[in-house]
């Protein structure tokens, strides 16, 4: 990788998963020649988004889709949508709420550091919670005419206390209040999105740079038809609140031919695959004086996906972190996740012939730093 080592930067084996941080995922090729393709010619940016759309909301079996700039930016432009609908005169006023719908509720157990692209579109959080944590009674307490939407984070779904999708939507739906899900980096499994939808999402915000492998810049919303249609009146390439957060034709071309190949993939054979390296990653270091290492599979909200499994490590003679960072600065690079007083090792961005490559990284740091 020539192009990094340029700009005086090491490549990382990537032992972290699909995080902003390091890259997001990698590109199939097929992916790479659409966008090249689409950089060769004009288009009709209004055009490429409905366009796009459509062949993403048939990929996935959805009603409809809105192309977006990532995640959290789907999630302002969501929000953004569920304050004015389908009213342009309102959408030219955003971010200043004033005299609109501004409030974003969100069960106390769900905020975390992403929801602060809700504020961007003029919204603020308002917090629901009870002694016993966020029961429907509670929630339907807290509507008022001020209510424009609830986020709902869709990691946080098993929390105690936090009551299920469906009883959440029904409760919503009796005031026509949508319910938007942040779904960024919980796919597999690809059948998650329909599920959520089924229980009563109206909008399901994902990453398109994440499992879904294209471009890191991408994202989805995906859902209801009238909201949707809503939210690309907000998105990009229009102006107004979301003007900055754009979709280049290169972009959009290359999340529909991810997407699609998404839609084929097979989710069982991959799952298989990354067992496997799991496995191997812990016998690789089951025999290391230095640590110990098991086999972990989320519980709670962490380093998502939960779906995918871990392998573990608890250096014996130096913080997580420590480690982590002699792992960064090792050759090879190797980027880890730290959970507490564990690293992680994720397959997801793994190779098989990496596996090894990692196993005696992770023993050599943890080995150094004792």
């Amino acid at each position: 990788m020539s192009v990094y080592r340029d700009l005086g930067l090491r490549p990382l084996i990537n032992a972290w998963g699909t995080v902003t941080a390091v890259g997001g995922s990698l590109l199939a090729p097929e992916v790479l020649d659409a966008m090249r393709e689409a950089a060769g010619a004009f288009v009709d940016l209004h055009a490429l988004q409905a366009r796009a759309g459509e062949r993403i909301a048939a990929a996935l079996d959805v009603e409809a889709a809105c192309v977006t700039a990532g995640a959290a930016a789907g999630l302002t432009v969501a929000t953004a949508a569920a304050m004015t609908r389908d009213h342009p005169e309102l959408r030219a006023r955003l971010p200043r709420a004033s005299g609109l719908p501004d409030e974003c509720l969100m069960l106390r157990g769900h905020r975390n550091r992403y929801d602060t692209a809700v504020a961007v579109a003029g919204a603020r959080v308002v917090e629901v919670e009870d002694a016993t944590g966020a029961s429907v009674e509670e929630l339907r307490r807290a509507l008022s005419d001020r209510t424009a939407l609830l986020l709902w984070m869709a990691e946080a779904r098993s929390l105690p206390g936090s009551p299920p999708l469906a009883e959440v939507a029904a409760v919503l739906h009796e005031h026509g209040i949508p319910l938007v899900v942040d779904a960024a980096a919980e796919v597999p499994p690809r059948a998650l999105v329909r599920q959520m939808l089924d229980e009563g999402a109206d909008l399901v915000v994902l990453s398109g740079g994440k499992e879904v492998r294209g471009p890191q810049s991408s994202g989805m919303i995906l859902g209801r038809r009238e909201l949707v249609a809503a939210c690309a009146a907000v998105a990009y390439p229009h102006h107004g609140v979301a003007r900055g957060m754009k979709t280049d034709k290169e972009t959009i071309v290359g999340l529909v031919a991810a997407v699609e190949l998404f839609a084929r993939r097979d989710e069982a054979a991959e799952q298989a695959a990354r067992e496997r390296m799991v496995s191997k990653l812990v016998a690789g270091l089951a025999g290391c004086a230095d640590l110990r290492v098991r086999r972990h599979v989320l519980e709670r909200p962490g380093i998502q996906p939960a779906s995918i499994p871990r392998a573990y490590v608890r250096p014996l003679h130096a913080t997580a972190a420590a480690v982590a960072e002699r792992l960064r600065s090792g050759d090879p690079a190797v980027a880890v996740g730290v959970d507490g007083d564990e690293i992680a090792l994720n397959p997801q961005c793994l190779t098989p012939e990496q596996v090894p490559v990692v196993v005696q990284a992770v023993i050599r740091a943890c080995a150094l730093v004792s």
